[in-house]
């Protein structure tokens, strides 16, 4: 292990990439841009010319992130949910998750038709056209599903090639998602479901945090994630996620947690951290040793996604919903839970959290269904 890969140093690092993205958006021109896109960016470009490692070998800081981190940050920005939030918004994100998921697989049939993957990729092309279905109507669970009942990961340059694509395609529509909505915003307003969290963003980000407040916070993550996995040993049919986003909000509504300072500086943190992950996702490297199967796969994604993208925007803009209830949603559809919660955090709507969790549990438990069946069909 060289030293540049030893997980204190990439520990340290990805604070560091955060810190610095945070003192960047602080400038003139950065800070239109924002800190979750620039903790995307330069960690991005930071991991392709070597500072620290690229995630596509595997690493124990990036696996730690994804497994323990990402749940944790979830939790954690829960805390400041109030219920009302599930009514106001909890209808349109759902309405224009469906749109999108429906979105995603129409891109999928204009691709195949259109790129014919088939010629390049082989037998397991309508297999690979389903993993894409499956992850982009709700997160890499359904990715991995599909990709193990057609045994697609026993074919190492077609799995590597779909797992790189897939971050280097899905990580800048995050990017976009989070960009598009200030400036479809300003082109054509829409009114918000809560238009004042701005307001109530702006004072949560100048919050203090006590040793108290601080304790408890983690202290109730961390025995809720040990909770929510002695939960699904019992009953493995139940969704982890599931589990933890109830005792979120059970939690949230009790006074006394309402009063702890924190939750959003702590959960927004580690939302910070998982989205400099993502950044080390994109392995230009790895990409380039692919040849033709990766321009392939490029295209036929990039496709994909661009159908995606105009399907439940056009569709969104028709019907004149909230323009961050539909980034979040097509979040949920593209990335799952962690990065819908990833955008509504970024896009100063916290009334988008539970909404945007519920929605991408949703697509974990259909995505995998849509993409057997896509599979199927072609």
């Amino acid at each position: 292990m060289t030293w540049t890969s030893d997980p204190i140093y990439v520990s340290g690092m990805l604070c560091f990439l955060v810190l610095f993205s945070t003192w960047l958006a602080t400038f003139k021109g950065w800070k239109t841009i924002g800190t979750p896109i620039l903790v995307i960016v330069i960690t991005a470009i930071v991991a392709n010319i070597g500072i620290i490692p690229t995630a596509t070998a595997g690493h124990p800081i990036y696996d730690s992130v994804f497994i323990y981190l990402a749940p944790m940050g979830i939790f954690i920005a829960l805390l400041e949910v109030d219920l009302k939030s599930l009514k106001n918004a909890g209808g349109p994100i759902l309405l224009m998750f469906i749109i999108g998921g429906i979105g995603t697989m129409i891109g999928v049939l204009v691709s195949w038709f259109v790129v014919q993957p088939a010629g390049e990729i082989g037998p397991l092309a309508n297999a690979l056209a389903g993993m894409f279905t499956g992850t982009y109507i709700g997160g890499s669970i359904n990715f991995n599903a599909v990709a193990l009942h057609y045994q697609v990961n026993s074919q190492p340059d077609q799995y590597a090639a779909s797992t790189v694509v897939d971050n280097l395609i899905g990580t800048p529509w995050i990017i976009i998602c989070l960009i598009l909505p200030k400036y479809l915003q300003s082109l054509f307003p829409r009114k918000k479901l809560i238009p004042n969290s701005g307001k109530l963003e702006k004072i949560k980000k100048s919050e203090s945090i006590s040793i108290p407040s601080f304790a408890a916070i983690l202290g109730m993550a961390f025995l809720a994630m040990a909770f929510s996995k002695w939960m699904i040993s019992l009953f493995p049919q139940v969704p982890e996620i599931i589990v933890l986003t109830t005792l979120a909000l059970i939690l949230a509504q009790i006074p006394i947690v309402k009063k702890l300072q924190g939750a959003h500086t702590i959960g927004f943190f580690i939302i910070l951290i998982f989205l400099a992950t993502i950044g080390t996702l994109c392995d230009l490297n790895t990409l380039s040793g692919l040849g033709g199967l990766a321009g392939t796969l490029i295209l036929f994604v990039s496709l994909l996604m661009l159908i995606h993208g105009l399907f439940i925007f056009g569709v969104g803009a028709l019907l004149k919903i909230d323009w961050d209830v539909i980034a979040v949603a097509s979040q949920a559809n593209v990335g799952g839970n962690t990065t819908a919660i990833a955008a509504a955090e970024s896009l100063d709507r916290p009334d988008l959290l539970i909404p945007g969790v519920l929605v991408g549990s949703l697509g974990n438990a259909l995505g995998t269904y849509a993409g057997f069946f896509i599979a199927g069909i072609l």
